[in-house]
């Protein structure tokens, strides 16, 4: 799938899991309450983080977020990890860096605003933030809008990054998962989980069915998920 609909699934499922994350229930002394600065901020390192999974294709999108550095970058990360769509996307590749985000949020304040700063504009790029022919400058907004983003978060208690971080990589691999091609998720075993219900990258159902009603979703959540039931009761009064 093209990035923007990864960065659109990524917004969906945190949106959609924020209520759930929250469950002492369930998840016990995982359980997390976000304010919503938090909820909006996760939204947009989930969105991000999204896109995470295909650092290892030399010539995608992201591959060019600053330049030579990541396209050098994603180049040896897909040596590294067999190719593309192999290592990367798969749950451990989810779970791992979900871990490392984790780490560097609540141990290694430097090395997280930098992870953060990466994986913001990933993001950005993914959804389109370039201009056509002009590399360099594309580079440099892309940059100067995701530092913007996360000064913007500087305050913010972001030690749930790590949910974030790994809730995007699953929406990324689901989602090349309903490809012709699918995803070794239980890497490193071969299988491929292939659910071929998109036929082609960047095809009618990608552009008609799947990003419109990954849209409506984002928006429908973001109003039950940052407004919550005050929004819900105004709405349903209307």
């Amino acid at each position: 799938m093209m990035g923007r609909t990864h960065a659109l699934s990524g917004a969906v499922v945190w949106l959609a899991a924020v209520p759930l994350l929250s469950q002492e229930r369930w998840l016990g002394d995982f359980a997390i309450s976000l304010s919503p600065q938090q909820v909006a901020a996760g939204a947009v390192v989930c969105a991000g983080a999204a896109l995470l999974p295909d650092i290892d294709h030399h010539n995608g999108r992201i591959a060019n977020t600053i330049g030579p550095v990541t396209k050098k970058f994603c180049k040896w990360v897909g040596k590294a990890s067999g190719g593309h769509r192999q290592a990367t996307h798969s749950i451990a590749f989810a779970l791992v860096v979900g871990l490392v985000m984790d780490l560097l949020a609540t141990h290694f304040v430097y090395g997280w605003w930098a992870a953060l700063w990466i994986t913001v504009g990933f993001g950005l790029r993914g959804i389109g933030l370039d201009f056509e022919k002009h590399e360099v400058w594309s580079s440099v907004a892309d940059c100067a809008v995701a530092a913007l983003a996360v000064w913007l978060m500087r305050d913010l208690d972001m030690t749930f990054a790590g949910y974030a971080v790994t809730l995007g990589c699953l929406a990324h691999i689901a989602g090349d998962c309903l490809t012709p091609r699918g995803c070794p998720v239980l890497w490193p075993s071969k299988w491929r989980l292939i659910i071929p219900i998109v036929p082609r990258t960047d095809g009618k159902v990608e552009r008609w069915v799947v990003a419109p009603l990954l849209t409506l979703g984002a928006a429908i959540l973001a109003v039950r998920s940052i407004l919550g039931d005050a929004a819900v009761r105004w709405l349903n009064q209307g």
